[in-house]
This record gives C-alpha cells, structure tokens and sequence, in this order.
C-alpha cells in the first residue's frame, strides 16, 4: 500500500452539529474534541436565518487513548447541554477530490424563485455537474447566490443554463473557476446604455429637434443592421449649426445607470483600473471621467469651429473594432493580459470588445449580444457584475460603512 492510498483509507468521523446559533458554540466543539487525541481534517459552518449547521471532519480517536464511543458519547451531552442536535458519522478518508472541470455560476434573480432555482440546478446535473457548494451573494436589491459546480467544462454548462436562465427569466453566468478570476484588473465599460441610462446623441438630438431621425437609426445600429461608421456619420451630420453650449446642458441631462457609482467605487477600492470606450463623443465621457475618477477614456469627438456643432467628427472614428482595439491600448497601458480584463457593454458594436476580454458581461443587451457574449445581466442595476466576480452585498456595504459612503 503506498502513502497515498494509505492517507485516503484512514478512518474518520463526521461531527455534525444543528442548532441555534450564538457565538461560542465552535469553540465549545472543538474544545470538547481537543479531550481526544485527533486531527481536524476539514470545517464548514452555515448559518441561515439564525439557525447552525456546523460540520468537523475529524480522524478517529488514537490507538491505546479514548475510544470512538466515548467520544460520541461526549460530544452528544455536550450537546445537549447546549441544547444542540449532534451527528456522528463514521466513514474513511477526506472528502473525494473535486471532479475536473470547475465553474462559478452566479444565478440572479428578481426575485428568485425555487422553480428557478430547482430547473437551474437540474440542468446542471443534466450536463454532468455536481454542486461542490452554494453561497449567497446579495438578498437585495436582487438575490444573487453562487453555485461552485465541478465535472463539466464551463464553455457546455454555459449554454445548457443560458437556455434555462431565458425560460425561467433569470440571470446565469459561468465563469472558469481558478486564480484567474481573482486577478482581473480592469474593467472597461460602453457609455450608452451602460454606464449611463442615455443615448448621448439622442440627447443632442433633444435640442436640434431631430431627436425621432436620430433615435431610428441608432436602433437599427444597435441591433446590427447598419454599418456603425456610416450610421454616425448620418446622426451627427444632423446636429450641424447647434451652439457648442448645448455640451454643457447634454452633460447635466446625463442620467448614471443605477448601481454604476456603486461599481465603480467598489472596483477602484479593490485596486481594479476603470476605464470607458463609446461610440458617443467625449464631450460627455471626459465629464463622466472627471465625475467618478476613471481611469481611460475614449470615444469620438465632435467637431467645433466658431462655437458651433459642425455635424462632422474628428479623428478616428471609435466603432466595433475600435472598441477593442481601445479595450486592448488600455489594457497594455495599465500592465494587465486581456485574459485579465472585464468588459460590460450592450449593443451589436460592443461584441469584438466583449469577445477580447476575459470576461464580457452583456449588461441590459440586445439578443444578439446577449447570445454571443460570456455572460448576460438584465436586471438594471450595474453593480450586479461585482457578484459574477464574487464580490458580496455584504463586502460592499462594510467597506462603504467604513468610509462613511
């Protein structure tokens, strides 16, 4: 027998113990075990709406010491005289290696409901995976938990739940589990509709009272019918002979997605670079940069001479491909691979840009984008990507508790 299948067959007992929780019952359980020469082996505790579920994988009492029995006869009076619930099991060896293939699922919901929560967790166990552990992220403004599921690879265990998560009206996204979640450093996000509730040219339109043209062809370039350069072009060629003042005005009417100061806060906390690419101007997006203390910025410029809009822009026009061309100038500016970027947007010309990054989150997104992106979000809240980074409710109202935010 070698070292390795001699440690696997070692016998070991399960100490499972339910009740109501309060501090000290823990220590108490450990400190009854520590009559025993044995070894922990493994420790999970759960608490749920105040009620304990503490579990002790433990070796078994050593040779020529106490016996088995008299430990469990311990650990149960100590139980009872915590008015606690005790379980003993006996069995071999430590909890079986994790089967390959590891993901994160976060499931979002608004709210979540079991029948969700049953079709999603079945469909896991459809494709081959099994549920390792289950966490809860937030309770509100959405209740978002996590499944750590081994046994299948990520890439078939996301299109088994985005099917699912479409019929059941609820938000999955699967993301490879390993230290590569934990190191992405960047994250870069669309403006329009994204980080902000507007359509920045639509705003301008507002004033040059061309808001309906403006408002058709956009759509049609959102959704991928309509060759994005071509389509600003047309736009901006209507806000030609408005005042150059009117930039002041668009950038008061700017309305952030809910969440967005949320997100971003939290990201800068975390040592994360924040970053914006739009096919909108920078009139705005270098506002929005001084605004929330970003760190990149891009986007096409609109053209002034003499204090007028011209209806032309200038320079290189940021489009589907420039946005990842931008998505991949910053992340080479800030130090990080690609692999180690986060990009959020909602539209057809974010998807080279979310395709390029680590992870692309499809936030509040058009079907196409949806389908073709990593993940999906379609709740209205922009803070919600802090949970596919595993990032708690919890975590973030502390740290904002302790800056006073």
């Amino acid at each position: 027998m070698n070292d390795s299948t001699a440690r696997a067959e070692f016998p070991t007992l399960l100490v499972k113990i339910f009740g109501k929780d309060r501090p000290g019952i823990t220590a108490g359980l450990f400190d009854t075990l520590a009559e025993f020469d044995l070894d922990v082996v493994d420790i999970e505790q759960v608490v749920t709406r105040g009620r304990l579920v503490l579990c002790a994988l433990v070796t078994v009492p050593a040779e020529g010491t106490a016996t088995e029995g008299e430990l469990r006869a311990t650990v149960h009076r100590w139980a009872e005289s915590m008015k606690l619930q005790a379980e003993i099991l006996s069995g071999v060896g430590d909890n079986r290696p994790r089967a390959e293939g590891r993901s994160h699922v976060t499931v979002l919901g608004h709210p979540l409901t079991s029948e969700s929560t049953a079709a999603i967790a079945a469909r896991i166990a459809e494709v081959g995976g099994n549920i390792d552990r289950i966490f809860r992220l937030a309770k509100y403004p959405v209740t978002a938990v996590e499944f750590a599921v081994s046994g299948v690879a990520t890439e078939p265990l996301r299109s088994a739940l985005a099917a699912e998560a479409a019929k059941r009206g609820v938000d999955v996204a699967v993301v490879s589990a390993g230290l590569h979640r934990r190191a992405q450093r960047l994250v870069v996000m669309d403006v329009d509709s994204t980080l902000i509730q507007d359509e920045v040219i639509e705003l301008f339109a507002a004033h040059a009272g061309c808001e309906d043209r403006v408002a058709e062809v956009t759509a049609a370039a959102m959704r991928g019918e309509l060759d994005f350069e071509q389509s600003l072009h047309a736009r901006v060629t209507l806000l030609g002979g408005l005042d150059a003042s009117v930039v002041d005005k668009v950038r008061a009417e700017v309305r952030l997605t809910p969440g967005a100061r949320t997100l971003i806060r939290t990201l800068k906390r975390l040592g994360y670079l924040v970053g914006v690419v739009s096919g909108g101007f920078t009139q705005v997006t270098d506002d929005l940069k001084d605004r929330l203390g970003l760190d990149f910025a891009a986007a096409n410029t609109l053209e002034v001479v003499d204090g007028k809009l011209t209806g032309r822009v200038i320079g290189e026009v940021v489009d589907r491909a420039g946005k990842a061309r931008i998505l991949a100038r910053f992340a080479q500016e800030a130090g990080v691979p690609l692999s180690q970027t986060v990009a959020i947007g909602d539209g057809a010309n974010d998807l080279d840009m979310l395709n390029a990054a680590g992870l692309g989150v499809a936030f509040n997104a058009k079907p196409v984008v949806r389908e073709a992106a990593h993940t999906a979000v379609n709740v209205p809240f922009l803070d919600t990507v802090l949970y596919l980074l595993g990032i708690t409710r919890e975590e973030v109202e502390a740290a904002d508790l302790a800056d006073g935010s």
